[in-house]
């Protein structure tokens, strides 16, 4: 008798965080789709199938998550009594970004209306196929963030409050925390009224390589680590934002990936945070990338777009429920997201003043 294969769907398999997964997923053993309006810009996609597409369009959304076997691809059309649901979809698909895109003001309808078009494209379009086919069995994950949690609990950087339960009263400091935090409540109503087993994390500031590293959208240790590749041997100055005192927190993608498959695979519903407890300052940050690069680095403090004044997260839930903890030290992963970055500048023979 043939194994059973796990099937998979993998929303925003272009992007940094859904290309990890579809990885981690091939290595187990799954069958997997990815969807994104583009590949993945560092490397191959490892997904057995790749569509390209819009998941704001309902009708598409719909077709994604058709499996058809071995009885056709995503553009095949087979009668519809052999189509199946997937076993597990994961959705990261999202407009987002690092500061200077979210905290500007600038994208704040865009980054709302296509991320909630998303997720209730998804949601709909599984309830509709398990009323067809008659089964709630696939398991979505929902991939919120800790842009959720308030902004009057994270005004001191020593001491900010991200445990789960202080979510409410609500007050994000973007409007990409409150879509992030509806589509939080989203996901749990169809849970609730409709049956689809759902799972929710709160990543907190995911980082390492293959992630977008310029352009705008690239996160923190992306871009402190791109502006001191640029530097000379001997170094130089580097801009940073406001006094470089706000604290956070950064996990490496693998133990990402880790802790979200622990979460797929339990019976723990969350919402729940997935990061590391190792808060620094900006200024840390920005002290760690020039130890691992050998460089001399002076900052430069400058008016910028900053969010919350301290983020760090909790994970005295996931310890408890997943028996899950970050191991990876914050100099170890810059290390390697500062090596890959480096070749990737080598690579592409950009070089310019660092911004």
């Amino acid at each position: 008798m043939a194994q059973y294969v796990r099937k998979a769907l993998v929303l925003g398999a272009g992007g940094f965080i859904g290309s990890h997964m579809v990885k981690r997923l091939r290595d187990e053993g799954y069958w997997v789709r990815g969807v994104d309006l583009k590949y993945p810009e560092f490397s191959e996609s490892m997904a057995n199938e790749f569509v390209c597409g819009n998941l704001t369009d309902k009708r598409f959304v719909e077709r994604c998550l058709e499996y058809k076997g071995d009885r056709g691809n995503f553009y095949n059309s087979v009668p519809y009594r052999y189509i199946q649901p997937f076993d597990e979809i994961y959705q990261f698909a999202a407009d987002m970004g690092g500061a200077g895109f979210v905290f500007t003001g600038e994208n704040d309808a865009e980054i709302m209306h296509n991320s909630v078009q998303i997720n209730l494209n998804v949601l709909e379009s599984q309830r509709e196929m398990n009323e067809r086919v008659g089964r709630k069995y696939t398991k979505i994950f929902y991939s919120s963030s800790a842009c959720i949690y308030p902004e009057y609990n994270q005004l001191d950087p020593d001491n900010p409050d991200c445990r789960e339960e202080s979510a409410y009263p609500a007050a994000p400091d973007s409007e990409y925390g409150w879509e992030k935090l509806f589509s939080e409540r989203l996901y749990l109503t169809y849970n609730r009224n409709h049956g689809i087993p759902v799972r929710i994390a709160r990543y907190h500031n995911i980082f390492g390589p293959e992630g977008t590293w310029d352009g705008g959208r690239e996160k923190s240790p992306a871009a402190i680590c791109r502006k001191v590749a640029f530097l000379p041997e001997e170094g130089g100055s580097i801009e940073v934002w406001g006094d470089g005192l706000q604290t956070r927190s950064f996990l490496f993608v693998d133990e990402c990936v880790e802790a979200t498959r622990r979460l797929m695979d339990s019976t723990f519903m969350g919402p729940v945070n997935i990061g590391s407890e190792e808060m620094v300052t900006i200024n840390q940050l920005v002290d760690t990338v020039a130890e691992v690069s050998d460089k001399i680095v002076t900052k430069i403090h400058i008016d910028g777009p900053l969010g919350v004044r301290g983020r760090n997260s909790n994970n005295d839930v996931i310890r408890k429920e997943l028996d899950w903890d970050y191991s990876m030290s914050l100099e170890e992963g810059i290390r390697l997201t500062y090596d890959w970055i480096q070749s990737q500048i080598k690579k592409s023979k950009v070089y310019h003043v660092p911004v």
